[in-house]
């Protein structure tokens, strides 16, 4: 990992704790939690942003690793502090949401909607890139949805049904 590399890594890491911190105190979580849930987001948006500058791994699937570690990570301090793990969880996850896709799938719905005043090509150019925003937003909704479940999957406790 050369120094710009891990530069922006550590750049990336740092503002997303502050991120995760802005979004826990938002949520109310108990003020001594609060280093852990910055620790979440730094880990989980450092971590897939290393995926993504060292591996070229395209944004979805480090979006699901990183989350996947979050929810991991957010099981060891769920267990650690004796509270439930979406208080580190969702704060953790919340910096990889998907603003600017979605941003850019409304505006380009905003877009479509004046559409009399393009040529068909342009809208067909439109309506293509705003359909590959729309699923691109989903994927990493998805990601994150899959990776906050992860350990839910594997660590669930059968209960009796009666």
């Amino acid at each position: 990992m050369n120094g710009e590399v891990l530069f922006f890594v550590l750049r990336d890491s740092f503002w997303s704790a502050i991120a995760a911190v802005g979004f826990a105190i938002l949520f109310n979580v108990p003020p001594y939690t609060l280093p852990a849930c910055a620790l979440a987001g730094a880990v989980g948006h450092g971590l897939r942003a290393a995926l993504i500058a060292l591996f070229g791994m395209p944004i979805e699937a480090a979006t699901l690793l990183a989350a996947t570690a979050v929810g991991f990570l957010g099981e060891l301090l769920a267990r650690h502090y004796h509270i439930p793990r979406l208080v580190f969880v969702v704060p953790g996850v919340i910096p990889m949401v998907p603003g600017v896709f979605a941003y850019r799938t409304m505006l380009g719905i905003f877009e479509m909607t004046g559409l009399a005043d393009l040529s068909a090509v342009e809208g067909a150019e439109v309506l293509l890139q705003t359909a590959v925003y729309a699923i691109r937003t989903g994927l990493i909704l998805a990601g994150l949805a899959f990776g906050i479940i992860a350990p839910n999957l594997l660590f669930r406790r059968q209960r009796p049904i009666i």
